[in-house]
C-alpha cells in the first residue's frame, strides 16, 4: 500500500536525499552507530511516551512544545531565537516534551537545536525532521534524541515498519503522523508504536482544519495515544479536544510568537 505523497514533501524527501549523502561522506554510519551506543550509556532516553502518558494521567494535557526558529511559509517566527531559553521557558510552563525542528533548508533548524535544548531542561524531546533513511535515525540517538517523528505520506510501509523498529531498538520512541485515512491505515498496519499523530493540516491544499483529527479519532485503537498537531490556537480548539477525549498536542507556532512561550502555553492549556 502506497499513500500519494504531498508535492512540497517530494521536493523536501528529494534534497533530505541529498543531505543524507552530503553527511555520510562527512560522518560514516559506523561513525554514527558509536556515538549512540556511547548515547544510550551516558545520556539514556527520557521516556518520550511516557512523558505524555503521566501528564495526562494527572487531569492535564500532555504538551509536546515546539522549538521553531522558522517555517517555509512564514519565514523567521522568532528571532532572536534561543533554544535553551526557549526549552526552560517551556518546562517551567508545563510542556510534558519538546519538538525540536532540526531540518535546516526548509525550517532553518539544526541538531545543536536539540542539544541545546535538552541539555537545558529535564524533559524528553522528538528530533522533528523528514526521517526516511537509517542513518538519520542513527543519527538522531547520537545527538540524544528520545523520539523521532516519522511521517507517512512520505514513507512506504516496509520503510515506516524498517525505522520504527530501528528508533525502538535504540530505545527511542517513535510519533507517526498522518494526515488522512489512507495514511493511518499505514501505519496502524506497519507500525508498533504508541504515538499517533494527526496533522490537522492538508498538506496538498494547505487548509487547516481541526476536522481531521475528529474524523479520524475513532478508526485510532484504544492502545494507541492520539496526538492532535497543527492548528490548535485558542482555548476553545484545546476545549474542542480535550471533551473528545484528545489530551495529547504538538503545538508550535502558536508559542514561538510569544514573548515568553512557556507563559503562553500555560495560559493556552490551564
Amino acid at each position: 500500500m502506497q499513500v500519494e505523497t504531498p508535492t512540497i514533501l517530494k521536493k523536501i524527501v528529494a534534497r533530505k536525499y541529498e543531505e543524507i549523502a552530503e553527511r555520510q561522506a562527512r560522518t560514516p554510519y559506523a561513525n554514527l552507530e558509536i556515538a549512540a551506543a556511547a548515547a544510550n550509556a551516558h545520556n539514556p532516553t527520557r521516556g518520550f511516551a511516557q512523558a505524555l502518558r503521566r501528564k495526562i494521567g494527572q487531569g492535564k494535557a500532555g504538551v509536546i512544545a515546539e522549538v521553531k526558529k522558522a517555517s517555509p511559509s512564514k519565514g523567521i517566527l522568532r528571532d532572536p531565537f534561543s533554544p535553551k531559553d526557549i526549552a526552560i521557558s517551556y518546562e517551567k510552563g508545563g510542556a510534558a516534551c519538546l519538538s525540536v525542528l532540526t531540518d535546516q533548508d526548509f525550517f532553518q533548524g539544526h541538531e545543536d537545536y536539540l542539544v541545546e535544548a535538552r541539555a537545558a531542561c529535564g524533559l524528553p524531546v522528538i528530533r522533528k525532521d523528514f526521517i526516511v533513511d537509517p542513518y538519520q535515525v542513527m543519527e538522531a540517538r547520537s545527538i540524544g534524541a528520545d523520539c523521532i517523528l516519522l511521517i507517512a505520506a512520505c514513507l512506504t510501509g516496509k520503510e515506516l515498519r524498517e525505522l520504527d523498529q530501528m528508533a525502538r531498538d535504540l530505545s527511542m520512541d517513535v510519533l507517526v503522523e498522518v494526515h488522512n485515512r489512507a495514511e493511518l491505515e499505514l501505519a496502524l498496519e506497519y507500525t508498533e508504536t504508541e504515538l499517533l499523530g494527526i496533522n490537522n493540516r492538508d498538506l496538498h491544499t494547505f487548509e487547516l482544519s481541526l476536522q481531521h483529527t475528529f474524523e479520524l479519532m475513532n478508526d485510532v485503537p484504544k492502545d494507541r495515544l492520539i496526538v492532535t498537531e497543527s492548528g490548535i490556537h485558542t482555548r476553545d480548539d484545546v476545549a474542542a479536544m480535550r471533551e473528545n477525549n484528545i489530551h495529547a498536542f504538538l503545538v508550535g507556532e502558536a508559542f514561538m510568537k510569544a514573548d515568553d512561550p512557556g507563559e503562553k502555553l500555560a495560559e493556552l492549556f490551564k
